[in-house]
């Protein structure tokens, strides 16, 4: 047995999966019971990766200390494991000539050129017999996110795109499926609102959804349902401010998706922007990534340490899954922490006290 799959078998240690140029990795469940995989990344065959390995996906040199133009590809790439340790990449489902922009606002496209056209942080759901990808994109079209839905059970196009114009501005879009069937889409960190049945518009007034005491974070909105809860998990820098710390996993909890939520809590050190999810066995995991303006740093004594001076992780370039624990108190709320003791608690440079 390998020192992967006896870390796998525990759930006790992260996991480093799979090496590729990825950020904001998610993994959602498919039709066949296999797990599927995409996220921010790079086009297949880009010749910089893997050769500009720490390549921070960021164009602002004022933000990264590097001129060196953003890795960030215009694809929605796709793998699938059947056991969460090994990965195949598939054909790359969608690009963003396949999105509604390209059809509604075709000379952006014939304008700005094809390596800054950048696709950002896509998911993929699996809902009512058909698949659906959201994502969020700043070029060629300004704020043009895409809702796109597939014919069927397969992850191919053609593609229809039932919100149309009403995605623009919707940043770092997620799905949510309720357990009485209602859709509710999540973006900005974070608004949501339910949508119609066909999923052409929304069927009632968004709202946003900050946790009782302060806000969330600033990207990543992701919901769960975890026992009679329902758990709204968002992303910030440990010190709250942008890239100095550590990129961490805070969530919140409520009775109904809209809200209210109570406070903020802790989940994990380093996994910004990741998926809670389970495996086949129920337990519960979440995807990592690299997200720092310097190589990944020493883990020795990382609980510890002090990162505030600059964005810095533990994580190496491409996916990890970090093991949570999941319960639920005698009170009927959720607990929710990374198990590894490198992710399990917040560091020194935590702006908020838990």
């Amino acid at each position: 047995m390998s020192e992967q799959e006896a870390s796998f078998l525990s759930h006790d240690r992260a996991i480093h999966v799979l090496d590729v140029w990825m950020r904001d990795p998610y993994i959602t469940k498919g039709p066949d019971n296999a797990f599927y995989l995409t996220g921010t990344t790079a086009n297949r065959d880009d010749p910089r990766w893997p050769a500009d390995r720490y390549n921070s996906g960021l164009d602002d040199p004022s933000i990264t200390g590097s001129p060196v133009p953003s890795i960030v590809g215009s694809t929605v790439r796709l793998w699938r494991s059947e056991n969460l340790l090994d990965w195949d990449e598939q054909e790359t489902p969608f690009t963003l000539r396949d999105g509604y922009w390209a059809k509604a606002q075709p000379e952006a496209f014939e304008t700005v050129p094809e390596v800054e056209w950048h696709l950002w942080a896509p998911e993929v759901h699996f809902l009512n017999g058909r698949w659906i990808i959201v994502h969020t994109t700043p070029t060629p079209v300004k704020q043009g996110a895409n809702l796109a839905v597939a014919p069927g059970a397969k992850l191919h196009g053609p593609f229809s795109h039932p919100m149309g114009e009403k995605m623009k501005g919707r940043h770092d879009p997620s799905v949510f499926q309720d357990d009485d069937g209602t859709v509710y889409l999540l973006w900005g960190n974070t608004w949501i609102a339910p949508l119609t049945r066909d999923m052409s518009d929304f069927a009632s007034e968004p709202v946003r959804i900050d946790p009782s005491d302060r806000i969330i974070g600033h990207e990543g909105a992701t919901l769960r349902k975890i026992g009679n809860k329902y758990v709204h998990f968002g992303t910030a820098w440990s010190t709250d401010q942008m890239r100095k710390g550590s990129y961490n996993l805070y969530y919140c909890t409520s009775d109904h998706p809209m809200g209210p939520y109570g406070p903020r809590q802790f989940a994990g050190r380093f996994l910004g922007h990741g998926t809670p999810f389970q495996d086949k066995q129920d337990r519960w995991w979440c995807t990592a990534f690299y997200n720092a303006n310097i190589p990944p740093v020493s883990d020795e004594n990382i609980q510890t340490r002090d990162l505030g001076e600059n964005a810095q992780t533990i994580n190496d370039q491409g996916v990890t899954l970090v093991p949570l624990e999941v319960k639920i108190l005698e009170n009927g709320e959720p607990y929710i922490r990374a198990k590894d003791p490198r992710y399990a608690n917040p560091g020194p440079d935590e702006a908020q006290q838990f």
